[in-house]
């Protein structure tokens, strides 16, 4: 399997979206478990009619996502910085670079999630939030694409929030999928679409240390043409108890997945439940990934 990564590493970004498109077809129609959370997914938060109209479409752009990787992950970073081809929203980075408590980078998964943090360890130091895959081959490869002459990883651990919180108090930016679910007992269980979904409070504790909280995603942009990276501020300021911050940061997410609906990983078991972590009120899904 690692070969076949690497050879497709070598390929150009177009071509990898005709694959990865094919690809994502493959998975939907072979995968059931996949197929149905996709189909509740996109119809909770979209709607019946819109999640139909839009459901090829992400299916085609989950594909991508992943065939992507390897030119992410395997290319130099200059090459794969490169493939950002416009930026909006990068004067909220310089603005709080000058503030220098640090900035929270939040980072959905939506679009191309992994070119991010990519693109900002061009421009300045940046610690990320990592989580090992269970695969011992994928595990190296992420590892080796990831780490960057500036862009560290930290273990989704305590030892890894120490590592994070250290960033931050140097004045340097830190990173996150915030709409992750969390382990057993890492976790609250707030609206997410309209129903709950296990949230981490990680993004909440941190975004209470004074660092500046930037929301940021890639867009794919159509033929392999590269990607529009953007950068805004939250709606409001994240403020409140740990719980408000973190429903907020849902709220927020849910803003950025409707700018673009169809790059969602709609296929990410978002409100799986997590062993001994119930939803209140409701039965949850049995986790299953």
């Amino acid at each position: 399997m690692s070969i076949v990564f690497r050879l497709l590493g070598h390929l150009p970004l177009s071509a990898l979206h005709v694959l990865g498109c094919c690809f994502g077809w493959l998975a939907w129609l072979f995968s059931p478990t996949y197929r149905r959370h996709l189909r509740e997914n996109m119809q909770l938060a979209l709607g019946a009619s819109e999640a139909a109209r839009l459901r090829g479409a992400a299916i085609g752009e989950a594909g991508k996502q992943m065939l992507e990787l390897p030119r992410i992950w395997l290319r130099p970073l200059a090459e794969t910085a490169a493939r950002v081809v416009s930026v909006s929203g990068w004067e909220l980075v310089e603005a709080a670079t000058r503030r220098g408590k640090g900035i929270l980078y939040l980072t959905p998964h939506l679009g191309c999630f992994e070119v991010t943090a990519q693109y900002l360890s061009t421009r300045a130091p940046i610690t990320v939030l990592y989580r090992q895959p269970k695969q011992a081959w994928l595990q190296a490869m992420v590892e080796a694409g990831r780490a960057r002459e500036q862009l560290h990883l930290a273990s989704a651990d305590l030892a890894g929030v120490r590592t994070l919180l250290k960033a931050l108090r140097r004045g340097e930016a830190v990173g996150m999928l915030p709409d992750q679910a969390p382990r057993a007992g890492e976790g609250r269980w707030l609206d997410f679409f309209g129903k709950p979904a296990y949230t981490m409070t990680l993004a909440a504790r941190l975004a209470d240390s004074g660092a500046a909280v930037i929301m940021v995603w890639a867009e794919r942009l159509p033929g392999g043409a590269g990607y529009h990276f953007r950068l805004q501020e939250p709606r409001r300021p994240i403020r409140g108890t740990l719980e408000e911050r973190a429903q907020q940061i849902n709220h927020e997410i849910e803003d950025l997945i409707r700018q673009c609906p169809q790059q969602y990983l709609w296929g990410y078991n978002r409100y799986k439940q997590r062993r001994s972590s119930q939803p209140p009120g409701a039965l949850a899904e049995k986790d299953d990934g």
